[in-house]
C-alpha cells in the first residue's frame, strides 16, 4: 500500500511534536507515526493516456520556456554567437509544433480526452493551452469531492485572517498547491472577464463592491475552476443561463 503526502503535511506534524532532530531513523518514525494518527487516503496510479498527457504538456512548457531564454539572450551575447543562438531558436520552434502536435493527436486518439476537451471548448475564456493543462493534471475530476476541493489543491482557496474582533487581515490566496497549474488560470480568468458573460457580471459586482483588481482576478480563477469541475462532473457543456443563476 502507498500514499502520496504533500511535504508540509508531516513537515506541519513535527513541529506539533516538537521534533529537534532530524535523521533517517527519526525520519521514518515520524512518517509512521503520522500514517498511523491521520490514515492518508491511498494513492490509486492514474491511467497511463493521462500520464502520456501529462508528460508530453510539461515538455512543450519547458520548450517555451528554453526558447524564451533564447530570445533574450539574443539582446545580450555578441554578433559572433547570434547565428548559434537563432539556429537553436529555429531548432525549438520546430520541437514546439511538433510536441503540440504529439499532444493535438493524442487527445483525439483517446475518445474520453477528447470528449472532455469538447466539453471544456464550450467555456467562453478556456483556450487550447489551458484545456491541455486541465486535461494532463486532473482530468479524472473523481480525485476531488468537491469544487472547493480542486480550488484547494491548486492553492486558489481563500485564506482569511480573522481573530476576535480587532484582527482583519487582508484576504489572500492561500497558494498551497502547484504553483505552475495554478498561474496557468491567470490569463484565462482576465480573457473570461472579457468574453464569458458570467465574468463579466461578476466583475462588475466585485468593482461595485470597492474590492481590488488583483482580488478580482483571484476570484474569477477560483469561478473559473468550480466552473470546469461542474463542466466535467456532470458530464454537461457549460450553460452560462444556469451559471448566471448561481453567480
Amino acid at each position: 500500500m502507498v500514499s502520496i503526502v504533500n511535504p508540509a503535511r508531516i513537515k506541519g506534524f513535527a513541529q506539533g511534536e516538537l521534533m529537534r532532530t532530524k535523521t533517517d531513523k527519526s525520519d521514518a518514525s515520524l512518517i509512521a507515526r503520522f500514517c498511523l494518527a491521520m490514515s492518508p487516503s491511498l494513492w490509486v496510479p492514474e491511467a497511463y493516456e493521462i500520464r502520456l498527457l501529462r508528460d508530453l504538456s510539461r515538455r512543450y512548457e519547458s520548450l517555451l520556456e528554453m526558447r524564451q531564454q533564447e530570445v533574450n539572450r539574443l539582446d545580450v551575447i555578441g554578433v559572433e554567437l547570434q547565428s548559434d543562438v537563432e539556429k537553436h531558436i529555429a531548432y525549438l520552434d520546430a520541437s514546439i509544433n511538433e510536441t503540440k502536435k504529439k499532444i493535438r493527436n493524442h487527445i483525439d486518439d483517446n475518445p474520453d480526452l477528447k470528449h472532455k476537451k469538447e466539453l471544456l471548448e464550450s467555456i467562453p475564456g478556456i483556450g487550447e493551452v489551458t484545456i491541455t493543462t486541465v486535461l494532463s493534471e486532473f482530468a479524472d475530476i473523481s480525485r476531488f469531492d468537491s469544487a472547493k476541493h480542486l480550488a484547494s489543491f491548486l492553492g486558489l482557496a481563500p485564506k482569511h485572517r480573522l481573530s476576535g474582533t480587532s484582527v482583519r487581515g487582508r484576504t489572500t490566496m492561500s497558494k498551497i498547491g502547484n504553483a505552475k497549474v495554478r498561474k496557468s488560470f491567470f490569463m484565462p480568468a482576465l480573457v473570461a472577464m472579457k468574453y464569458n458573460p458570467v465574468f463579466i457580471e461578476m466583475r462588475k459586482r466585485l468593482l461595485k463592491a470597492g474590492k481590488p483588481k488583483m482580488l478580482i482576478v483571484g476570484a474569477v480563477m477560483r469561478k473559473l475552476i468550480h466552473i470546469i469541475y461542474g463542466v466535467l462532473k456532470n458530464n454537461q457543456p457549460f450553460d452560462p443561463h444556469f451559471q448566471a443563476k448561481k453567480a
